[in-house]
């Protein structure tokens, strides 16, 4: 799996999960992720979450850290165990880190306040994850806890890479360890 650190300010408004977004923009083709900083704010009309949708709960975030990934030849419970996975492998950086997080399915809490949004779909071409890290707690429209504010992350770069670096390795691998079992 591909992976890029897009320096560029982008707001998260979410018409960016959309099938071939990350070639259309960074020329990356195929099986990818990225990550970029930026204003997250989704409207009802772009939530791909209807129960979102349904709660009435638009998606808000003064200072985002996204993730974009576009994944080929799966179905949707396929990526939504990767959306999971993805999850997980943040869990476990922020734990190396000396943080306390509960993961309830794709969300990641710290003493109450929720950190991530995340959802995945499915195209007619391929599986879209995005997941957002709150950078910033303020202004969120629930009780919120951000990476730099809550957790003292500087280094926001840093940490997306390593989550994208863990991320594709950790898939990358599990492609490869189905090809040295024998049938049975």
């Amino acid at each position: 799996m591909k992976t890029k650190f897009i320096e560029e300010e982008i707001k998260y408004i979410g018409s960016q999960l959309a099938p071939h977004w990350i070639y259309k923009n960074f020329h990356i083709q195929g099986d990818a992720i990225v990550s970029f900083i930026g204003e997250c704010e989704v409207q009802l009309t772009e939530m791909v979450d209807i129960e979102d949708v349904i709660n009435n709960e638009p998606i808000y975030s003064k200072l985002m850290l996204s993730f974009i990934s576009e994944q080929f030849g799966i179905g949707l419970t396929e990526g939504v165990l990767r959306q999971r996975l993805l999850m997980s492998i943040i869990k476990e950086l922020l734990e190396e880190k000396g943080v306390f997080v509960v993961r309830n399915g794709d969300d990641l809490l710290i003493n109450g306040g929720k950190l991530s949004v995340s959802i995945a779909t499915k195209s007619v071409t391929s599986v879209l994850i995005h997941t957002g890290l709150n950078i910033l707690s303020e202004g969120a429209p629930v009780k919120a806890c951000g990476l730099k504010s809550e957790l003292g992350i500087e280094n926001i770069k840093e940490f997306a890479l390593e989550v994208m670096k863990r991320y594709s390795e950790e898939l990358d691998d599990i492609i490869l360890a189905g090809t040295k079992v024998r049938g049975v």
